[in-house]
């Protein structure tokens, strides 16, 4: 379980978009942090997480200086059996939580899973240690929903990974500092989604009216009648010259259309092929990670070959992510 949960992650932070958060005086910030909450047999509330903290300057981040922390992580009151789901990177429990003591490079992202449980009958109360760009918060379908206080939710409503349908709420722009409690409700289930799509119709009423003289100037007529068009009917006249110019005007905005979408056009297919192999890169990545957890839990690889080779794949997507937030911004 622990396995897919990883691989889910891994997928995940491919296509949640990145949204801004306003510039702080720390070097680190997050920008996405995924919450997996469901039921343990005995009553208490699985915590799965997944962290990606930014090092935003050029220089490796070694933490503020001032103990041998690299990255402080508060854990709420009441958490049990924390679990890290990566070895390469050294962490020591301390009160309240935990630290890690492995430096971030610069202009990298250091991708932090772990997991740890709450006891039953304890609130989920949670606190950020860095500015979050975004949350998410994921619950199993029929395992419950989740009440967010002191901080403001959205519902994602429902999407399937896995042969596995989950239910998101998210939360975007979170302080360094700010404390929030999840309300956990395993008995409750999310209301049903409600989509609703509003359709505009843009109605344009064109009326076209035609305005003529009670009579013809006399010195027109004369002028005419002297001219060598004097034997064309010149009501017809002017309604074939008319038509010539109103057929020029049409075919000149016609073609200039036509080009202007061609460009589009080109355009968006050299996009649409750009998309199409980050799509491909990050699918065969997906493909390895899974071919690797059935080969190391067949003993195929030592642990440490397979904490390798996840390491890699998971800096690969990391890069992959990077690429694709010109897409999804």
């Amino acid at each position: 379980m622990i396995k897919k949960i990883t691989v889910f992650f891994l997928g995940l932070m491919l296509f949640i978009p990145f949204h801004g958060l306003a510039a702080s005086d720390s070097k680190l910030s997050i920008d996405m942090h995924y919450i997996v909450v469901s039921p343990a047999e005995d009553g208490s509330t699985n915590m799965m997480n997944m962290v990606n903290y930014t090092n935003t300057s050029a220089e490796e981040y070694k933490g503020d200086g001032k103990s041998e922390a690299v990255l402080n992580v508060t854990l709420p009151e009441g958490t049990e059996d924390l679990n890290f789901l990566d070895n390469k990177i050294a962490f020591k429990e301390v009160d309240k939580g935990f630290i890690t003591t492995t430096p971030i490079p610069g202009n990298q992202t250091m991708v932090l899973p772990y997991s740890y449980r709450i006891a039953k009958g304890k609130e989920i109360n949670l606190k950020a240690d860095y500015n979050v760009q975004m949350m998410q918060i994921l619950v199993p379908e029929g395992r419950g929903s989740i009440e967010v206080k002191g901080a403001v939710a959205t519902s994602q409503g429902s999407f399937k990974f896995d042969d596995e349908n989950y239910f998101g709420y998210s939360i975007e722009g979170i302080k360094a500092n700010h404390s929030f409690t999840l309300v956990y409700k395993p008995d409750v289930q999310p209301a049903a989604n409600e989509t609703k799509k509003s359709k505009t119709t843009n109605k344009s009423n064109s009326s076209v009216t035609h305005t003529a003289p009670a009579f013809h100037n006399p010195g027109h007529l004369r002028i005419w009648a002297q001219s060598p068009l004097h034997r064309f009917d010149p009501h017809v006249f002017l309604i074939i010259i008319g038509a010539i110019v109103i057929a020029g005007i049409s075919y000149y905005i016609y073609f200039r259309r036509n080009a202007k979408l061609e460009e589009e056009r080109l355009g968006a297919d050299k996009e649409e092929k750009a998309f199409k192999l980050l799509m491909a890169k990050q699918k065969a990545i997906m493909d390895k990670i899974i071919e690797l957890e059935e080969s190391f839990g067949d003993g195929k690889l030592s642990e440490d070959e397979y904490h390798a080779k996840l390491e890699a794949y998971k800096q690969h997507l990391v890069q992959v992510k990077l690429n694709l937030r010109n897409f999804v911004e």
